[in-house]
Order: structure tokens, then C-alpha cells, then sequence
């Protein structure tokens, strides 16, 4: 399995692959990967001859600097998951902060038609221009014909196609469901420092989202929200962020329910230090 450290070194070699007629996907990752970046990595094999799979912990999307010191970098072991899935159809691209970014580390201001501003945008300042920062270089770098990302990160993957879209980027953005463990929890790099007293009570939160899907077929939105809102303090392990039910297409707060457009439930949450986000399709 090839390994680049070095983006020009890189972009030099899947150069000579498209021009041999190789299609190529691309799975972006800040690594500690797990079973849900495996599943994003066999639809690009599916659909590509070679997937890129980039590991790096992209500093200027991180709002909290902490969580930035405490994400896990485990690159050997990234690899050797990567190899139980191809040893030659899979290349990793594990950049330093330099080769990103040289001297210069800071995010350009993108602005996503109000995307940006919803949700995540709102709890997490500057978050997403570091996201639209990172995405645009690595898609530069690796120019890919197919970039595939997972809907747990919903709103990401509506602000990902967005700037595909603004900056007319010649890549086809793929989204995947969202891969869970057994009991329900959706697969993220952060639930491995989950307490195991978070661990066992963190279906929760997905069984939540379930019956506010229910509850959505016959109640208002406000009414949904409402409860949501009082069964996560009935949960004292939890904290609560947001519980929000959007238009997927404008990302913005329903107020009154129409039959002609499609929602979402998003929901963020703090299960002591560690922060953890959801969704699901209401309609």
C-alpha cells in the first residue's frame, strides 16, 4: 500500500494513473479510523478503480483547541485497517500540517448560500471555512473523479456539495448512510474516549431520534422538539446542544410542516467531555 507524506509527490502519481485511464475515489479522514471510514472506502472501490484515503487532523477546523491536542492520531494502525480491505487498490495520502498548508495556517472565508450558519456553524465558529479550506485543497491536490462522505455528517455533506457547486470543482460528490454499532450509535472517531458509563447509555441517543421520527408524522415540529428536549433532562449523563428538525435543503429550523419538502432531526450532544452528533431522515 503507497503511503504520501508529500502532495506534489502525490498528485504526480494519480496524474499518471487517470492518464492510463484509472478512475479514482477519494474518502478525506482525520484518521482513528473505524468500521463507518471502511464502508465510505468499499463504495469508492466499487465505483472506482483506486480509492485515495487522506489522514489528517485538519487544525483550522477545530473551534475548541483542546479537542484538536486530544484527537487520536493513530496512523500505523489506520493503515493496517486499510489493508483488510485492499493491499493495491487503496493509496493514503498522511500529509504533515506543513505540506497542507506551509507556513500559512489559517482558513480562507467561504460562504455556502446560509449553510454555513445553521447548526453546526452555530455552536462551532469558523468551523466550516476550515472545512471548505481543507476539502478544496485536498480535492486540488488529489483530483479525484468521486469523493465520498457519510450523512452523519449531514450538514457538512450539504455545505461539501455546495462548494462543488460555487467553485464548479470537477468532482461528484457521493453521500453514504451512516454505519452504526450494534446498539445503535453512530460510528465516530471520538467514541473510543467515551467513558464506559457514557458507552453503555449512549443508544439513547439514537433511540431518541427514532421515536422523534414517529412523533414527527403526527405532531409539530415545536412538539417534537419540546420533548426531546425534556427527555434528555430526564438523562443526566447527557448535555444536550441542540435538537433541531431542518429543511435538508436550506439547513433552516421547520416552522411549519409542508408535505413538499423533505427534514432531517439533528441532534448534538456532550457526554462529558466528548461531543456527539446525529441525525436522521424524518420524511
Amino acid at each position: 500500500m503507497k503511503n504520501f507524506q508529500n502532495k506534489a509527490e502525490l498528485s504526480t502519481y494519480i496524474g499518471v494513473l487517470k492518464a492510463n485511464g484509472s478512475t479514482i475515489g477519494f474518502v478525506p479522514t482525520m484518521g482513528a479510523l473505524h468500521q463507518g471510514h471502511l464502508s465510505l472506502v468499499n463504495n469508492g472501490l466499487s465505483e472506482n478503480d483506486l480509492v485515495v484515503v487522506s489522514i489528517f487532523v485538519n487544525p483550522t477546523q477545530f473551534d475548541n483547541k483542546e479537542d484538536l491536542v486530544k484527537y487520536p492520531r493513530t496512523l500505523e494502525e489506520d493503515i493496517s485497517l486499510l489493508k483488510t480491505v485492499s493491499s493495491d487498490r487503496i493509496i493514503v495520502y498522511s500529509p504533515t500540517v506543513d505540506d497542507i498548508y506551509g507556513n500559512h495556517i489559517e482558513s480562507r472565508t467561504f460562504t455556502f448560500d446560509g449553510l454555513e450558519h445553521e447548526m453546526e456553524g452555530a455552536f462551532r465558529k469558523g468551523h466550516f471555512d476550515g472545512v471548505g479550506t481543507i476539502v478544496k485543497r485536498l480535492f486540488e491536490i488529489v483530483n479525484p473523479d468521486r469523493a465520498y462522505f457519510g450523512e452523519k455528517d449531514f450538514q457538512q455533506l450539504q455545505i461539501i456539495r455546495k462548494l462543488v457547486e460555487l467553485h464548479q470543482l470537477p468532482v461528484e460528490i457521493i453521500g453514504c448512510p451512516i454505519h452504526r454499532a450494534a446498539d445503535g450509535l453512530a460510528m465516530s472517531s471520538r467514541n473510543a474516549r467515551l467513558s464506559s458509563e457514557h458507552r453503555i447509555v449512549s443508544p439513547f441517543i439514537y433511540k431518541t431520534l427514532i421515536a422523534a421520527k414517529t412523533q414527527f408524522g403526527t405532531k409539530s415540529a415545536q412538539a417534537v422538539t419540546e420533548w426531546v428536549n425534556k427527555e434528555f433532562k430526564n438523562q443526566p449523563l447527557f448535555e444536550l446542544e441542540y435538537f433541531i428538525i431542518a429543511d435538508i435543503s436550506t439547513l433552516k429550523p421547520v416552522k411549519r410542516k409542508s408535505t413538499k419538502k423533505s427534514y432531517r432531526a439533528f441532534i448534538a450532544v456532550y457526554a462529558g467531555d466528548i461531543r456527539l452528533i446525529d441525525n436522521i431522515a424524518l420524511n
